[in-house]
């Protein structure tokens, strides 16, 4: 919700796009800094205050936004809002993958993909509320995270598990071996990051550019969360059966392709809806199957610190994504904002292709 609402609010206001999509940064800013102190506090605490504690800065900070209606405070929201949102998906991601079997990994985290997804649906719909009053979206939003947080409280605290004789004692080395067995599946966290922050950031200000009412934009976006809250678990499923580089193989093609068509039709608000729907059928499941890929690639003793690598990657294409699409409109007003997606995701496209399918946890080549 925040990407698309603030970007409107930005837009109206007259900022530069090129300031609007910096601004826009804030949240993964956030969860880049609170990425390197999250591992040793959830080792001694646990999963369950980690992330109530995120869920509180995360709903207080909604709260706040009405309240004062000024660049860098919103900038520091979003920030905090960012320190909040990465404990909640390094608790919740981690507790799922590091108690989730071989056999049912894809599935299950497929079902936390369509949670994400659901998120991704409902938030943008907010902006509708702007006419009705600024405040209302944050407050509302704020309002259903504080009910959502609400339900933790009466769930049970897990510790994560810790191989001594295969992890490495510091974090440095965790982080490098991580890297060095997983940096393949990293990537889809990378694209999903970008392609959510630049469709929910940028493109409702070149949406408006090219003619599009708020109203139709504030529809059009949700499409692309709403498709892959269709295909998620049977894509998920099948990369159990089949493997998760086929399956992303796969995707990731198919995704190219709807993106370049709709370079094509972008005036079109039916083939919008149509062809946002059908990318993020496809595209829209690269956050579960790349941390699918990443649990098979690692031993359970390196997986916090794969889903820190996972969420820092996440948040360098969140924070690239609306920075580059920004630029992008603004200096190339006359290309479609639609070819600077379809290059990076052909790009993760070729990495995936060139690597082989090697991982402890991997039987498929």
């Amino acid at each position: 919700m925040l990407l698309p609402l603030i970007a409107i609010i930005l837009e109206k206001n007259g900022v530069p796009s090129s300031v609007n999509g910096l601004h826009a940064t804030g949240l993964y800013i956030g969860i880049l800094v609170a990425s390197p102190f999250m591992e040793k506090p959830m080792k001694k605490f646990g999963f369950k205050p980690i992330i109530v504690v995120g869920g509180v800065l995360v709903f207080l900070s909604l709260a706040l936004f009405p309240f004062w209606e000024a660049l860098w405070f919103w900038f520091i929201l979003r920030v905090t809002v960012g320190i909040g949102d990465n404990m909640l998906h390094f608790g919740t991601q981690t507790w799922i993958t590091t108690t989730s079997d071989k056999k049912n990994r894809g599935r299950n985290i497929a079902l936390y993909g369509l949670s994400f997804g659901l998120g991704f649906t409902l938030g943008p719909l907010m902006t509708s509320l702007l006419a009705v009053s600024e405040a209302l979206p944050f407050l509302l939003s704020a309002a259903f995270s504080m009910i959502v947080w609400s339900l933790m409280l009466f769930v049970r605290n897990q510790w994560p598990e810790e191989d001594i004789e295969t992890s490495p004692t510091s974090s440095l080395g965790r982080f490098f071996q991580t890297g060095k067995l997983a940096w393949i599946a990293l990537l889809p966290g990378f694209g999903y990051g970008f392609l959510e922050a630049t469709l929910h950031g940028v493109f409702p200000i070149y949406g408006m550019r090219i003619g599009h009412e708020v109203h139709i934009l504030s529809l059009i976006i949700p499409c692309f969360a709403a498709g892959s809250i269709i295909t998620q678990l049977p894509l998920g499923m099948l990369s159990d059966r089949i493997g998760r580089r086929k399956v992303l193989l796969f995707v990731l093609s198919c995704g190219s392709a709807f993106f370049m068509i709709s370079a094509f039709l972008e005036t079109s608000v039916v083939a919008l809806f149509v062809l946002f729907s059908l990318a993020g059928g496809f595209v829209g499941s690269l956050y579960s199957l790349g941390m699918s890929y990443m649990t098979d690639l690692l031993p359970k003793a390196l997986l916090p610190a794969g889903n820190l690598m996972f969420s820092i990657s996440f948040s360098l294409g969140s924070i690239s994504g609306p920075f580059i699409g920004g630029m992008f409109i603004q200096v190339l007003p006359n290309i479609s904002f639609f070819y600077m997606i379809v290059i990076m995701l052909a790009l993760i496209l070729l990495a995936t292709i060139i690597k082989k399918d090697y991982g402890l946890g991997s039987n498929h080549v």
